[in-house]
């Protein structure tokens, strides 16, 4: 007669078991570095571990130097030079630099007037322009076009005020946002009067730049789409040059920065004919 395996106790904390632990790390530490950013949902779904699992993979890896822990997830860790070795994840920038961001914000959103048609740019350096631009309650009758949909949830309590349009297109999980393609079919039949552009370089001969490239290309559809643009960016992203080019620094009007930008930095974009407003 043959035998029966007894079944495989439940776990207390709902896993399934289905392969060695030492080989579920080592999977994570690889999805980890393929997709630059996963969250603990993703990974209970994945290998059928709880989420109490899922985060002490996570720590552990962290311990041993293979990742870093982040809100909601991990990301690859840092090179030995501190700058991170890939694009930043949505939830990773926006932990880092939150004081200079909301500068930053408040200052864009106090170009915006009544009437006006606005596009913003992914990011969260956006995301603190369009927190500001919410917080203006005698603004009315502003249309917002985004390609961020974490941009567009925090301007849903605007609704009716404000009309918000998403550009659609394919989904970019690591910064919540929409590219090619179908974002063109959209930017190619509006013009905005001002759009709020992010980026990770801004340099007086190269630029605005972006490390992604499918980001790049609907950034420089929203340039072309708008009357004038801003670049708002960090002091950290100042004389930074990156693969993607968004455009040439003439063809943007203003750049927003924070208090503590370096003036030696800024210096050159003044001379190359750039605007520039930083916090009083």
């Amino acid at each position: 007669m043959a035998s029966v395996e007894p079944p495989t106790p439940a776990d207390p904390a709902g896993d399934r078991d289905t392969i060695p632990a030492y080989q579920r790390r080592e999977q994570i530490q690889r999805l980890v570095g393929e997709r630059g950013f996963v969250r603990v949902r993703e990974l209970r779904e994945a290998f059928g571990v709880s989420g109490v699992t899922a985060r002490a993979d996570l720590d552990l890896l962290e311990s041993a130097g293979s990742l870093q822990r982040v809100h909601g997830g991990a990301v690859p860790v840092a090179s030995a030079g501190g700058r991170p070795q890939r694009e930043s994840s949505f939830e990773e920038a926006l932990a880092s630099s939150v004081l200079p961001k909301q500068q930053i914000g408040a200052l864009a959103a106090s170009l915006v007037t009544s009437g006006q048609s606005v596009i913003l740019d992914v990011g969260t350096t956006t995301l603190a322009v369009a927190r500001a631009l919410l917080a203006r309650t005698e603004l009315t009758d502003v249309v917002i076009i985004t390609n961020g949909l974490s941009i567009a949830l925090a301007l849903e309590p605007a609704i009716p005020r404000f009309t918000v349009i998403v550009t659609g297109g394919s989904l970019r999980p690591l910064q919540h946002s929409l590219v090619e393609p179908l974002a063109r079919t959209v930017l190619s039949q509006v013009h905005a009067d001002l759009a709020f552009i992010g980026c990770n370089g801004v340099a007086a001969d190269h630029g605005v730049t972006n490390i992604n490239l499918p980001e790049a290309g609907v950034k420089t559809l929203m340039l072309a789409a708008a009357t004038r643009a801003v670049v708002v960016a960090d002091g950290s992203k100042l004389g930074q040059v990156h693969l993607g080019q968004v455009g040439p620094l003439a063809a943007f009007d203003t750049l927003v920065t924070d208090a503590a930008a370096d003036e030696a930095a800024l210096a050159p974009l003044r001379e190359a004919g750039l605007t520039v407003l930083q916090p009083e």
